[in-house]
């Protein structure tokens, strides 16, 4: 595990470069050419040199010879362009019974840099009653320490009239045009499906999206109950306790208020055959619904549960892992387009001291994991190099797809002129074994452990400035803002 100190400007880790260093170099350097690259966007790859002036794409176009003065050149040659990463779901700091998340908005936004993720969107969960205005503030007091460009999504957790003029507030306002609403949980952030109608009512007249967490929370509830009182306490009956069948009837219900509403919906984390199977005929049908899922769903299955304590306490996340035959339809609607985003959830938990307070009932375990640092290598290897996804499709699914869902783009998500100077040179050829003893989440386990990975960012810009080279990093100066969406 590696820890940082979060109130500096310097990080005690191995790889990162001396501050001074840097100071120098960006006072010498104004503009960036990159030279003799393979530029991959969301439609076509081509070989076109790109010149950085500022925080911005200034050029892109072969054999850029007009450049200023004290323009760095970098000779790319056999790397790969990306435009940088964009994780439309991580949770930094989220407050649990167990303590928050192991990753704040520091931490996280460093382990999404050496992953090649230059901006995310993480979410505002207010207590019920609690006002969206305030627990906006609190949230962006928290978010103050990202290194990289952020935005939210509104949690709606309870549902009252005042709750409809607020909403507008927020997009109107602060341009967070996403809500977000939980059918799990029941008794802490999730609301009931009538309160959903609602909520979808008034997104639908404000042209916002509804992001919707689907589980059927009253079955969960049942089910965890009947576990514990036979004393069925193991990680695996987390698992049954949440049965592909409560994601998909939630799934197929919120389908259906969505229609009745014209509300668009987005379904966060899909990872069950059957959601895949409504979601999809939906689609056929013209209701604007999308589907997200992520790493887990596709490289992880449920037989982890087996593994013996505390080991099997490291996937307690939810929805649980499932069977192959999902994976298998995950990566079926992947390659069709019916998913169009693949996000983390990131929202790592140490297992000591927090996932371990579970080891005896595991619905005391808090929920989560990381993987913000390893979700593009994961799918460039197991996705782009074993032929399941061409390298446009992991572009659009993981940069452009959702800078346009989520209305990052025309500055985020893809390599255009006059867009923010995100990117990402890509070595195709580096291997590497996923290891929590060299990972960069605060975070003393990994559940990828042991995955090998090929290609990795060779270097990343954030806004222009050049904040990672071979595995060293630079965060002089580096300060993320927040995105306004309007």
């Amino acid at each position: 595990m590696l820890n940082y100190a979060t109130n500096t400007k310097t990080v005690p880790v191995a790889g990162i470069i001396l501050k001074e260093y840097f100071d120098n170099e960006n006072k010498r350097m104004k503009s960036i050419l990159l030279k003799n690259g393979l530029l991959i966007s969301s439609e076509k790859e081509y070989s076109e040199d790109i010149l950085i002036s500022g925080e911005i794409i200034s050029e892109i176009k072969e054999n850029i010879s007009s450049i200023p003065e004290d323009t760095n050149i970098i000779d790319i040659s056999g790397k790969l362009v990306f435009p940088g990463g964009i994780d439309a779901h991580v949770h930094m700091e989220l407050q649990t019974p167990a303590g928050p998340s192991s990753d704040d908005f520091y931490t996280g936004s460093i382990a999404a840099i050496y992953g090649g993720t230059t901006s995310f969107i993480d979410f505002v969960t207010p207590v019920k009653n609690e006002s969206l205005i305030d627990a906006l503030t609190e949230r962006m007091r928290f978010a103050e320490k990202s290194l990289i460009d952020y935005s939210f999504h509104m949690g709606i957790t309870s549902w009252k009239p005042e709750i409809a003029r607020e909403m507008e507030i927020i997009v109107k306002k602060y341009g967070i045009t996403s809500f977000k609403t939980y059918l799990a949980y029941k008794g802490t952030v999730g609301i009931e499906e009538a309160e959903l109608l609602e909520v979808m009512k008034t997104a639908a007249k404000l042209n916002a999206l509804v992001t919707v967490h689907c589980e059927t929370g009253d079955e969960i509830l049942r089910l965890q109950k009947k576990f514990i009182r036979e004393n069925k306490t193991l990680p695996k009956y987390h698992a049954l306790s949440r049965p592909v069948e409560c994601e998909i009837n939630s799934v197929k219900n919120v389908i259906q208020i969505a229609k009745q509403t014209k509300c668009p919906v987005y379904i966060v984390h899909t990872s069950a055959a059957g959601s895949l199977d409504a979601i999809e005929k939906a689609q056929i049908e013209g209701q604007p619904v999308f589907s997200e899922t992520c790493p887990q769903y596709l490289f992880l299955d449920e037989s982890l549960y087996e593994l013996p304590l505390p080991d099997s306490l490291k996937y307690i996340i939810s929805p649980p892992l499932r069977n192959v035959e999902d994976q298998n339809r995950l990566w079926q609607g992947i390659q069709k387009g019916s998913v169009s985003v693949i996000a983390t959830d990131h929202c790592p938990f140490n297992l000591s001291g927090q996932k371990d307070v579970g080891i005896s009932n595991f619905t005391k375990v808090p929920n989560g994991a990381g993987s913000i640092e390893h979700r593009l290598s994961l799918l460039y290897t197991y996705g782009v190099l074993k032929n399941k996804i061409s390298v446009q499709q992991y572009v659009q699914l993981c940069c452009t797809n959702p800078a346009k869902i989520f209305r990052l783009n025309p500055r985020k998500g893809d390599l255009t002129k006059g867009s923010d100077a995100d990117i990402v040179v890509w070595n195709p050829k580096i291997k590497e074994n996923i290891s929590s003893k060299t990972h960069h989440q605060n975070c003393d386990s990994n559940i990828f452990e042991g995955f090998e990975t090929i290609g990795k960012p060779e270097y990343v810009f954030v806004k222009g400035k050049k904040v990672l080279e071979k595995n060293k990093i630079n965060i002089s100066g580096l300060k993320g803002k927040f995105i306004s969406r309007k």
